[in-house]
């Protein structure tokens, strides 16, 4: 399926840590997984963008959820506050770069392993995970479900390079199996959210910040991670500048990000 989308830019997406899953190929296409889906995309020029599920046309609306393709991110641009010269300039860098609306207990998962690992060792869990207990695809490996990830024992998951992280990995998993975790669409306010994602282990407040922004689409939650407190630090004076940026705060940070992990040392 073909599409003209003008501020779009999947090679900014997948370089800006926000997803594990999204990989560059030789040819220039993208592999991209997102629970027990995947889509080839392949970018033709001229903003314009082949999506290719592996399950056919009729999942076409979720990858079209997936990229937020019905989110206004100009109009979002436009609303950086005027004298914020370093803010624009990362926005500028990260032209079509956009918030995905991610399955949250993926993203779960996924943050709790990203802890303390550089986003290469992440996307290696994270393959070592699928592989050894998500369903087998035409495409490779879906992401486990929790049943499957709450059965596994601290040793297998540990072979999978999880550390100190394959307990939480799994409990937390249990307690998404007896439990439940709220779906994408909650209507929890987002200190609620914010509350119920720090009694998961493993959770603190960067990791919950973290799935309430990619998991839960909640564009106010900034997470602060080494980058962006190195930002913090060096262009606003050690005060943080987001929680003035409002409801945009978390898509502002992740441009600020992007540039800083390409540009700060």
């Amino acid at each position: 399926m073909l599409y003209q989308i003008s501020f779009f830019d999947p090679a900014a997406i997948a370089r800006s840590g926000q997803c594990f899953r999204m990989q560059e190929e030789q040819d220039g296409s993208f592999s991209v997984f997102s629970a027990s889906r995947h889509l080839t995309l392949r970018p033709l020029g001229e903003n314009r963008y082949d999506f290719l599920p592996d399950e056919g046309e009729d999942f076409l609306p979720y990858w079209e959820h997936y990229f937020d393709l019905s989110c206004d991110y100009e109009a979002m641009n436009r609303e950086i506050p005027e004298g914020d010269g370093f803010l624009r300039l990362c926005a500028d860098h990260s032209h079509g770069l956009r918030i995905l609306r991610q399955d949250p207990f993926e993203t779960l998962i996924s943050f709790i392993i990203s802890q303390r690992k550089s986003i290469p060792a992440i996307r290696q869990c994270i393959e070592k995970l699928c592989c050894a207990f998500g369903q087998k695809t035409a495409s490779g490996y879906a992401f486990p479900t929790a049943e499957a990830i709450a059965q596994a024992s601290l040793e297998q998951l540990g072979a999978c390079s999880l550390g100190y992280r394959a307990a939480y990995v799994r409990d937390s998993a249990r307690m998404v199996l007896h439990a439940g975790l709220p779906g994408a669409d909650t209507s929890l306010s987002d200190a609620s959210l914010k509350d119920l994602l720090l009694t998961f282990p493993g959770v603190g407040i960067k990791v919950a910040g973290c799935v309430m922004l990619f998991g839960y689409h909640r564009l106010a939650s900034a997470p602060v991670d080494v980058w962006i407190q190195r930002i913090i630090d060096r262009k606003y004076d050690g005060v943080s500048p987001f929680e003035a940026y409002g409801e945009y705060a978390g898509l502002y940070q992740q441009y600020m990000f992007l540039h800083a992990k390409e540009f700060l040392s």
